[in-house]
C-alpha cells in the first residue's frame, strides 16, 4: 500500500478518503464511486486548482484515471459583514420567505429566489450566504439584500 502525505482513510468513521492539500488549503473527499468533493477553497479558481492537483498527484502515483475530471461548483458558502446592525424582528415581516426563531437560533433564515440562495442574517450585520453556484451570484445576492435592508430601514450603520 502506498502512503500519501496528508491523506486519511478510516472507513469505519467515514466512507471516503480525505486528501488534504496545503496549497491551496483544501480537503478533497474521494469516494469509491470516483466522485470527489473539494471543500475549503476560497474561490472557484482555487477549487478547480485543488481538484486538478489531487488528480495529478493520484495519476503520478500510479492511480489510473480515465478522461479529464468534470469539475462542477455545487455550493459556495460566503461570510459577509455589512458593517451595520439589522433589525431581525422587522426583517421577518418585511422580507418574504423568512424563518426567525431566536429561542432556537440567533439568525434569521432568508430564502432568496433570484439568485436562488439562502442567507443567514444576524443582528450584528453579519451574513452567511449559501447555495450559490457562482461567485457572481453571491455578490448579486448580497448587494440586492443590502439595498432592500436600506430601503426598508432594517439596517442602521454606526
Amino acid at each position: 500500500m502506498r502512503v500519501f502525505p496528508g491523506v486519511e482513510y478510516r472507513p469505519e468513521q467515514f466512507p471516503g478518503l480525505v486528501y488534504r492539500l496545503k496549497k491551496p488549503k483544501t480537503a478533497t473527499l474521494i469516494f469509491s464511486s470516483g466522485k470527489m468533493v473539494c471543500t475549503g477553497a476560497k474561490s472557484e479558481r482555487q477549487a478547480r486548482k485543488a481538484v486538478t492537483k489531487v488528480v495529478d498527484e493520484l495519476k503520478r502515483n500510479g492511480i489510473v484515471i480515465l478522461g479529464k475530471p468534470e469539475i462542477q461548483i455545487q455550493n459556495i458558502v460566503a461570510s459577509v459583514g455589512l458593517g451595520g446592525n439589522i433589525d431581525l424582528e422587522k426583517a421577518t415581516y418585511s422580507l418574504k420567505r423568512t424563518m426567525y426563531e431566536p429561542e432556537q437560533f440567533p439568525g434569521l433564515i432568508y430564502r432568496m429566489d433570484d439568485p436562488k440562495v439562502v442567507i443567514l442574517l444576524f443582528a450584528s450585520g453579519k451574513l452567511v450566504c449559501t447555495g450559490a453556484k457562482k461567485e457572481a451570484e453571491v455578490h448579486r445576492a448580497v448587494t440586492k439584500l443590502q439595498e432592500t435592508l436600506e430601503e426598508k430601514g432594517l439596517i442602521t450603520y454606526a
